[in-house]
């Protein structure tokens, strides 16, 4: 059995099929963000400066396990294509005034 690790900075509840019942809760352990450096790009419109964002090695992410996953922001998880064990919440359930109130899985 796998062991889930959640480093996003908030807990990640996951709901049933029908979008309310609370199946589990997975409490954060911490948080995972890439590294960054703004750039300037030299252009500016209209008197503003243009900046560019440039992202870098992860900050607080462990060691790959066999044996855990890890739920992870999804900009984390696309700069890190090679890593099988990071997950993003999936299928995000909003109240009706646009909240995330759950995901119904995980997304590999």
């Amino acid at each position: 059995m796998k062991k889930i690790i959640n480093l996003t900075p908030h807990a990640i509840t996951i709901v049933g099929v029908d979008g309310v019942t609370v199946v589990k809760t997975i409490p954060t352990e911490g948080s995972v963000r890439l590294k960054t450096a703004t750039e300037p790009t030299g252009e500016s419109v209209d008197g503003v400066p243009l900046t560019k964002t440039v992202f870098g090695e992860p900050e607080g992410l462990p060691e790959q396990s066999d044996d855990t996953i890890i739920i992870v922001s999804q900009l984390v998880k696309t700069a890190l294509p090679q890593r099988s064990d990071l997950v993003v919440p999936a299928e995000v359930v909003r109240d009706p005034s646009g909240n995330i109130i759950g995901a119904k899985s995980l997304g590999i």
